[in-house]
């Protein structure tokens, strides 16, 4: 079965890479022509020395001399051509496949946080920097190489057996290197993945760590990676840069033996100083393809990397086949015997959840930490898919709908709230090219965020981020549910909606609950605080994954709250139980 997963995403690909078939055809059969131009230089200078200097001939030379000329310039003509044809493969490749690595990296980030199997757009990058690089169109010189050695052979016998040696050792001297860089090209990315991924989780709690005098020991514990994936790429640059400088010797080293032995020959009257000269040429233009591949060989490990995480990539997630298009449903949410075991988890996180919820209603998902309260709003906005057990809306099975169009049924507040590097407008519009700025600003007024909105320095255009406004949490929340509520959801799913709340936030959330229930639609809270569940009309109570009571939330908070008086009252701050 893994094979066959793996055989699709495989087939994706290659699909992909051969829609550029004809043009690659083309590429092959100017690099045909391209490495017979190449005779050029060999053939002049048997030409000068076996027949120029021989005859004496001026207007031979001239003539030649001219020919030669005009067959570099159309050599340099077809390597230009066949250069451009081959970066014009590249971007079709990325661009042909540049959606669908993004949805399915993000996807994939979704479902599992801590993958590490590959950088997805990354990935892609790197092999269609390998289609531009002198290393692909190496590829198509290399089965010149053997023409050359037989051109050398012709010449003399003994010239074409040291041209083959020479040859034979630079191929072994590629497949070493492949062998010996391999595991340490494999630990210098991943160390530089380590490094680069700590740095962005402390530049993230950059607050925190300042306020808490945590930057000396989170700066040595990123240093400790930092060094270790420096030591790797020493590494990886050393083992290359020992190749390189060998194959470079060699080929040098085989050009001269070329030379000399040629030389030899002629003195034994067994070669003309022609062939010699051009022997040596032909020897150079032989080995050159090698030479490439073996300098480059860092860029063709790193590709050959790429293609082979985005075989996982894609195979593991599978492009996403359209949905016939259900009428907008009503606001009814069954959920049956739901059991859900998170990505890279061996044990569930909920067991047998069941319930049904009505246009009007609002719950309250309860229980200490870790009982599964943000797995369930996962698996209610179908970012995490049952392992067991069904979640429908309206009758219809989540699955059932487009992931866009459930998007717009469905809106949500995670626990956490990240903001985009953009306007507060588009943040709001949940990153929309052009969206309705009706729909905004009636988002920002459900949200009780309007008024907070229009006192920032560029109101709706004020931008987010370092070069731009700092919000705070309770904002940023706020802004947050706005972005939740921007395209009229039915269902409102809100994972500790008031952890950030001031007495302000916590009564505009509760108006916006209850303009949901007026609204015939439904809220679920995911709630640890009291004061979530005040307009809540059922409770859900979570112990460790498992439905402990679900019912009408006053019976629910005599039977399983501890402190029921101080919550009924409105008031308190502590935790429910």
């Amino acid at each position: 079965m893994v094979t066959k997963y793996i055989s699709e995403g495989r087939k994706e690909i290659n699909s992909a890479r051969n829609e550029s078939r004809r043009l690659y055809w083309f590429v092959g059969l100017f690099s045909i022509f391209a490495n017979l131009l190449m005779l050029t230089g060999p053939l002049y200078m048997l030409q000068i020395y076996d027949r120029v200097l021989g005859s004496g001939s001026v207007e031979t030379l001239i003539a030649l001399t001219l020919l030669v000329i005009f067959l570099y310039g159309m050599m340099g003509l077809l390597d230009y051509s066949r250069s451009n044809i081959m970066a014009r493969i590249g971007v079709r490749f990325q661009n042909r496949l540049d959606q669908r690595v993004f949805d399915a990296a993000i996807r994939k980030s979704a479902i599992d946080h801590d993958d590490v199997s590959g950088t997805g757009l990354r990935d892609l990058e790197a092999v269609q920097k390998l289609m531009t690089s002198p290393v692909f169109m190496s590829a198509f010189d290399l089965p010149w190489t053997p023409i050359f050695l037989i051109g050398i052979w012709i010449f003399h016998p003994f010239l074409g057996m040291l041209a083959l040696i020479g040859g034979l050792f630079l191929v072994l001297t590629a497949l070493l290197n492949r062998f010996v860089s391999q595991d340490a090209m494999v630990d210098a990315n991943m160390g530089a993945y380590q490094a680069d991924k700590m740095f962005d989780q402390i530049q993230q709690e950059a607050e925190m760590i300042k306020s808490m005098g945590m930057l000396k020991s989170t700066s040595e514990a990123w240093s400790i990676k930092r060094v270790s994936a420096l030591l790797a790429q020493l590494s990886v640059s050393d083992i290359s840069s020992a190749f390189s400088n060998f194959t470079k010797v060699i080929r040098l080293l085989l050009q001269s033996a070329i030379l000399g032995l040629g030389a030899y020959l002629v003195l034994q009257n067994e070669l003309s100083p022609g062939a010699m000269i051009a022997s040596s040429i032909l020897m150079g233009r032989a080995l050159a393809p090698v030479e490439i591949i073996i300098n480059q060989w860092a860029l063709f490990q790193r590709s050959r990397k790429g293609w082979n995480n985005l075989v996982v990539l894609l195979s593991q997630i599978p492009q996403e086949q359209p949905n016939t298009e259900l009428p907008k449903p009503a606001a009814k949410l069954m959920i049956k015997n739901l059991t859900l075991v998170p990505p890279k988890h061996d044990h569930p996180t909920l067991k047998m959840i069941k319930f049904k919820l009505y246009p009007g209603q609002a719950l309250g998902v309860v229980g200490p930490s870790g009982c599964g309260k943000s797995t369930l709003a996962r698996a209610i906005t179908n970012v995490w898919h049952p392992s067991s057990g069904s979640i429908s809306l309206d009758g219809a099975a989540l699955g059932h709908y487009d992931g866009e169009v459930l998007g717009k049924y469905i809106g949500y507040l995670p626990q956490r709230v990240h903001l985009f590097e953009s306007t507060i407008a588009q943040n709001i519009a949940r990153m929309e090219v052009a969206p309705d700025p009706k729909k905004i600003i009636l988002a920002a007024k459900k949200a009780a965020a309007h008024e907070m909105i229009l006192d920032l320095p560029s109101g709706y255009d004020s931008v987010i981020g370092a070069s731009g406004v700092q919000l705070s949490g309770g904002q940023m929340q706020r802004i947050g549910l706005a972005r939740a509520l921007y395209d009229d959801p039915i269902i409102l799913v809100l994972d500790e909606p008031n952890s950030n709340l001031d007495n302000d936030g916590n009564n505009a959330l509760n108006m916006v609950i209850r303009s949901m229930k007026e609204e015939k639609k439904i809220v679920i809270i995911m709630a640890h605080r009291p004061a979530a569940i005040q307009e809540c009309d059922l409770l859900l109570v979570l112990d460790k994954g498992v439905q402990s009571i679900f019912g009408a939330r006053e019976e629910v908070l005599k039977a399983a709250v501890k402190n029921h008086q101080a919550i009924k009252k409105s008031g308190g701050s502590g935790g429910i139980v």
